[in-house]
């Protein structure tokens, strides 16, 4: 069994279980006692999780989605208002899951003639439920994020690659002149490297609160960002003017 594979499957249990202990761990993946305690060892380095006494707990950077959704909320769906008027009839957009891309599907199902890729369930649920059937929805394949209620992992990057899209939505944990744009989760953040690389244009929705964090993962520099759409009291924070010179254009609302 591949390294990547044991990964997932580790990922998995933690994920449904909650707590796993070593035991379970070595009966599940087939392999040596030797060979886990290796494989924690490496996913607690990477900060995905946390090594107890017998196996390891997960480690929960944010809250789900389905609690983020509700904070912020009125300048969320100022930045999702702003986004969608960006886009236009006849595109194909990546969306990442995300607490503001979620609010975005909602303004996105208002339109017509989109093609809407992404690895997100909340948007596809509210992309592909919207009635009308005026966009069509491809929902990303591959491993099953619990928390972050979308799909991930190689099967999701090598589903990205093969389209060509002309935006690229993303909503990042934070974003910074020297930092870039940046996520907590390594997989969530190879997710939107992947749909940049694959976009012709990036567009990031980060509210104030994002402004000038740095995470723990980089997916992109800050001069990639054609577009980053905020709120008009982030330019107030001390970060906002490396910014303003370091992207492409930012749309304060």
């Amino acid at each position: 069994m591949w390294q990547e594979e044991r990964y997932q499957r580790i990922r998995a249990l933690l994920s449904s279980l909650q707590q796993v202990s070593t035991d379970r761990i070595v009966g599940e993946l087939g392999v040596s006692r030797e060979t886990v305690r290796r494989d924690l060892l490496e996913l607690e380095a990477l900060g995905e999780l946390r090594r107890v006494h017998g196996g390891a707990v997960p480690i929960h950077s944010e809250p789900p989605i389905a609690e983020r959704v509700h904070t912020r909320v009125k300048y969320k769906r100022a930045i999702a208002r702003a986004a969608a008027g960006l886009v236009s009839s006849g595109q194909t957009l990546f969306l990442d899951a995300g607490s503001t891309t979620s609010v975005l599907a909602d303004e996105l199902a208002k339109l017509s003639g989109l093609t809407i890729i992404t690895n997100s369930f909340d948007v596809a649920l509210k992309v592909g439920t919207a009635g009308s059937g005026a966009n069509q929805l491809i929902m990303l394949g591959g491993s099953v994020d619990g928390p972050v209620c979308a799909t991930a992992g190689d099967i999701t990057i090598g589903e990205i690659h093969r389209y060509r899209a002309d935006l690229a939505l993303l909503s990042p944990v934070g974003v910074d002149a020297e930092c870039g744009a940046t996520n907590y989760d390594l997989r969530e953040a190879e997710v939107a490297r992947a749909m940049t690389a694959s976009a012709k244009q990036l567009v990031l929705l980060a509210d104030f609160s994002k402004i000038g964090l740095c995470s723990r993962v980089s997916y992109c520099s800050a001069d990639r960002i054609d577009h980053l759409v905020t709120n008009a009291s982030a330019q107030k924070s001390p970060a906002y003017a490396a910014l303003k010179s370091a992207v492409g254009r930012i749309l304060a609302v």
